[in-house]
C-alpha cells in the first residue's frame, strides 16, 4: 500500500479516538463531575460551554472521518457497485457483515450526535435550571449520549473485524 493509504487511515483512526474518545469521557468523566456542581444555574452553564466546546471538534471528527472513511474504501477496492455493493454475495461474508454493521452503527451514531447537539442539548439548556423538565431533558440526553458510545464501540469491532479478517 502506499504512503498516502498509511496517512489515510491514521487520520481515520486519530477521528475515530478524538470522536469517540471524547463522547466516553464527557459521560464517564465531565457528566459525573458536573452532575456535583451547585448551584443548578452553574451546573446547566458548565454542561453548555463544554456541550458547545466538543461539538466543534466532534462535528469536525466526524466530517474527517466519513471523508477518510470513503477513501479507504477506494483503498481496499471496495468503492464500486460491481462485485461489492451491488453483489450479495460480498455482504454474506464476514468483511460483508463487520462493513455493513459498521456503517449502519456510524449512520446511527451522526443521526443520535444530530439529535443530540442540534435539538436535545439546545432544549435542556433553554429550560430553567433545577426544574422537573430540565432533569427530565438532561437524563434524555444521557441516555441517548450513553446509546451513542455504545455505538461506538460498535464501531470499534466492526472495524477490528474487517481489519483483521473474520
Amino acid at each position: 500500500m502506499s504512503l498516502l493509504y498509511y496517512v489515510n487511515v491514521s487520520l481515520h483512526v486519530l477521528a475515530a479516538v478524538v470522536w469517540i474518545g471524547g463522547m466516553l469521557f464527557l459521560g464517564a468523566v465531565g457528566a459525573p463531575a458536573l452532575r456535583a456542581v451547585e448551584p443548578p444555574a452553574l451546573r446547566q452553564e458548565l454542561f453548555r460551554a463544554l456541550g458547545i466546546r466538543f461539538r466543534g471538534i466532534g462535528w469536525g471528527a466526524i466530517v474527517l472521518l466519513v471523508a477518510t472513511g470513503i477513501v479507504n474504501l477506494h483503498y481496499r477496492g471496495w468503492l464500486h457497485w460491481e462485485g461489492v455493493f451491488g453483489s450479495a454475495a460480498f455482504w454474506r461474508t464476514v468483511t460483508g457483515h463487520a462493513l455493513a454493521v459498521k456503517l449502519v452503527a456510524v449512520t446511527a451514531m451522526i443521526g443520535v450526535s444530530a439529535a443530540h447537539d442540534f435539538w436535545l442539548g439546545p432544549a435542556a439548556v433553554r429550560t430553567a435550571p433545577g426544574t422537573s423538565e430540565a432533569m427530565r431533558l438532561r437524563r434524555r440526553a444521557a441516555l441517548i449520549a450513553r446509546a451513542n458510545a455504545l455505538l461506538g464501540v460498535v464501531v470499534v469491532l466492526a472495524a477490528i473485524v474487517l481489519t483483521r479478517g473474520g
